[in-house]
């Protein structure tokens, strides 16, 4: 059983040593070095260096008698100490890689995502990187796929936008119901989704195809631009529609139903993005 604490003490970066006599501590304190020594078996003429280094990172206390004594910190505060640093370096990790992940030559590139789960989770690491603002257009059973990324973004103060295609119920975002999904899906051939992080990178694509669901990710302001201004336009109707609904829909049908058809390039009414059975 020891043993195997000393392992895991290793995967908080003590040496084995190190852990060795934090264990002796923590079965009898306070002791002196030497005492440390016989209990935890780390030799006599490494002992002083061991308990430096654990003095120094705080992982124990030391008396200053003529014939010191050490104090381990209690185990919960060692843990919530090396959780609180962790942290920290992930977050100045992050920092400090962020001005090395996009350079100029990959915003120009569009990359290319297959697959559903994989473009689902491509949006999902996308909300986790948003500090400002999240715009999606999304079908309501795709959206429960990325709830969680989406509240905890709002948690760190994101504004969360959303056009759902279908009822969603997310009371952590401000959301713009569609009312015709089935018609709409069955318009298009499938569902998509479009999502615009910060205004710097958008991912656009088809998910409901499974495994050949393809979707396109770039940070390509050509491309980013006119897509997140497409999703800001679809808000704009929506807040449009909400005030003056019913007299739009009187001049071109439900849901601007008629407007929609004025547009359409094949004459049975099925849009042309998707390949023909």
């Amino acid at each position: 059983m020891k043993s195997e604490v000393v392992s895991i003490l290793q995967q908080l970066n003590f040496t084995e040593y190190e852990a060795k006599a934090y264990l002796a501590l923590l079965e009898k304190a306070p002791l002196s070095g030497y005492a440390i020594s016989l209990n935890s078996g780390v030799p006599r003429s490494k002992i002083y260096e061991v308990l430096s280094a654990l003095v120094s990172r705080g992982d124990i206390l030391v008396s200053q008698e003529s014939t010191p004594q050490y104090l381990p910190l209690p185990p919960d505060e060692l843990i919530a100490r090396r959780k609180h640093r962790a942290e920290n370096t992930y977050h100045v990790a992050r920092k400090a890689l962020r001005r090395f992940a996009v350079t100029a030559q990959h915003r120009e590139t569009i990359w290319n995502i297959a697959g559903h789960e994989a473009i689902i989770a491509r949006v999902r690491d996308e909300i986790g990187r948003a500090e400002r603002r999240v715009l999606l257009e999304v079908w309501s059973d795709d959206a429960l796929e990325l709830r969680d990324a989406l509240e905890e973004a709002a948690r760190k103060g994101v504004k969360i936008l959303i056009v759902a295609y279908g009822a969603l119920d997310f009371p952590f975002a401000t959301v713009y119901q569609h009312y015709m999904p089935e018609e709409i899906t069955a318009e298009y051939g499938g569902r998509w989704i479009v999502s615009s992080i910060d205004d710097r990178e958008i991912i656009a694509g088809i998910v409901s195809l499974g495994a050949e669901s393809r979707a396109a990710w770039t940070g390509h302001p050509g491309l980013v631009m006119p897509i997140t201004e497409v999703i800001i336009h679809d808000i704009y109707i929506m807040e449009i529609m909400s005030v003056f609904g019913r007299e739009l829909e009187a001049k071109f049908g439900p849901n601007l139903t008629d407007l929609r058809r004025k547009f359409l390039l094949e004459p049975n009414g099925k849009k042309h993005y998707l390949p023909l059975d």
